[in-house]
């Protein structure tokens, strides 16, 4: 059966944490798997399709695709007639018969679910209005290598909770057994099906889920923080009301005074310094930013490995799965 990654959730806790260790040994040998290249692996080309710009999501997928043997074919916005001129299912279909894997950054989830659902090769959601569980991939990498264990650590996530990033946040952090806590205003608060999704996953792997608009609450003795930028692309001319709403939910001094004395900051950027998170903060000691931003590569290369295997498309590489 063909795997694919649309939501977090897509991975069991033991998967996800397959996933990570692969990671790992591809973080310290950087051409260790190669499931595009050689004759075994069928096809080396690997589609990456962005609907919304990027700089880490790109470039990372186009490097990682690289160092794995393959040929990363990037396809911008404009750049094909997916979606508008030719449906989501017959795009897929073709694209299925040439490629090895469909990385698609994209506004509907629906639309990844539709590719899915048409495609022999795995397909990974890069980035949806919903989900950005590629992300969250570099995320638990990077709070593992800094503190050893992901179970039982509390993650706390301040601002638009009602926003991919806090939806991923609940998802993968339950996943891994974390007690994830989200915090922001009335009004912007997660939707109650991924409460309720994260809640129910947090049953199974021992972790837990807040929701609160006290972000003192959410903030006592955390040992991950994180944030995300409070205007996301297409809200830019809600920046001003924006601004003030979240202003009681920036990652500053004051906020990380109250989290735990060694928790580490994440960020998955862009930043907007004075803002979501203060600059003394995001380029201090307790920063691991620009870890988390290069484990996207780390992460996804591992991600492309695991599914390529898992989907019977490759043969599982020794001692990786």
């Amino acid at each position: 059966m063909t795997r694919h990654f649309l939501v977090d959730t897509d991975l069991t806790q033991a998967e996800q944490t397959e996933v990570l260790d692969l990671a790992d040994a591809l973080k310290q040998d950087r051409y260790k798997y190669q499931p595009f290249a050689g004759a075994a692996a069928g096809r080396k080309t690997v589609a990456v399709i962005f609907d919304k710009t990027s700089t880490r999501t790109r470039v990372s997928f186009a490097a990682g695709v690289a160092d794995l043997g393959g040929v990363p074919l990037i396809i911008g916005a404009g750049d094909s007639q997916l979606g508008h001129k030719e449906s989501v299912a017959d795009t897929t279909k073709v694209l299925e018969r040439m490629v090895s894997t469909i990385v698609w950054r994209t506004y509907a989830q629906s639309g990844l679910e539709e590719m899915a659902a048409n495609s022999g090769v795995p397909v990974i959601n890069a980035l949806s209005d919903d989900y950005h569980p590629c992300q969250l991939l570099a995320d638990l990498m990077t709070i593992r290598e800094h503190k050893g264990t992901l179970a039982g650590l509390t993650l706390t996530y301040l601002g638009d909770c009602a926003n991919n990033m806090a939806n991923s946040y609940l998802l993968a952090g339950v996943t891994a057994g974390m007690h994830v806590r989200v915090a922001g205003p009335v009004g912007y608060l997660p939707d109650p099906l991924i409460v309720d999704a994260a809640a129910v996953r947090a049953e199974e792997t021992g972790g837990s889920v807040m929701i609160t608009t006290d972000a003192a609450e959410a903030l006592a003795g955390a040992d991950v923080v994180a944030t995300d930028t409070w205007v996301s692309m297409g809200q830019e001319d809600e920046k001003a009301a924006r601004s003030e709403l979240f202003r009681s939910y920036a990652v500053d001094a004051a906020a990380m005074a109250q989290a735990a004395d060694d928790a580490v900051v994440l960020h998955c950027l862009p930043a907007y310094r004075g803002y979501e998170i203060a600059a003394e903060v995001i380029d201090g000691p307790q920063s691991v930013v620009w870890d988390e931003a290069e484990n996207r590569l780390h992460a996804q290369k591992a991600l492309m490995v695991w599914l390529m295997a898992r989907s019977g498309l490759t043969g599982v590489p020794e001692g990786a799965v």
